[in-house]
């Protein structure tokens, strides 16, 4: 499992598997947050099928699909509600996390200073320094 931490209670991750979800579980996650759109991944992959195996493995799981077509502050704000926004500890998972992350830092701008987002998420493994400019004029407004 790629799993990187973003904050104490957020983490972003690749594509993860349903047979995960009780090692998720164990790890200490209540939240799955899935971001991929079910039209990029086989039927055992798809929302329904993750949200079953979470579920039974006592996971809360929500679903908000991005692209980068979606990422209106309307879904970025959906997205942090779902996730960033929550008492527990949540997994938001993409193809290679980097939506994932992206959303995040988006979600964060304005609250957080734009070194805080790109020390995070260079810290999980993920380089925003494209975002800086985007960020750094949203924490001044």
């Amino acid at each position: 499992m790629d799993i990187r931490q973003l904050t104490p209670r957020y983490f972003v991750a690749p594509q993860i598997d349903p047979t995960w979800m009780e090692a998720l579980k164990e790890r200490g996650f209540t939240r799955i947050l899935c971001n991929r759109p079910d039209t990029e991944v086989p039927l055992a992959f798809e929302a329904n099928a993750m949200e079953t195996a979470a579920v039974q493995a006592g996971l809360e799981f929500v679903v908000q699909p991005l692209t980068h077509q979606n990422m209106t502050p309307e879904v970025i704000a959906q997205n942090r509600a779902l996730g960033a926004d929550t008492d527990g500890v949540v997994l938001a998972y993409c193809a290679s996390g980097t939506r994932s992350c992206i959303a995040w830092a988006l979600g964060q701008a304005g609250e957080l200073s734009a070194d805080d987002i790109l020390d995070a998420a260079r810290n999980g493994g993920y380089d925003l320094e494209q975002m800086r400019a985007y960020l750094e004029n949203a924490s001044s407004d």
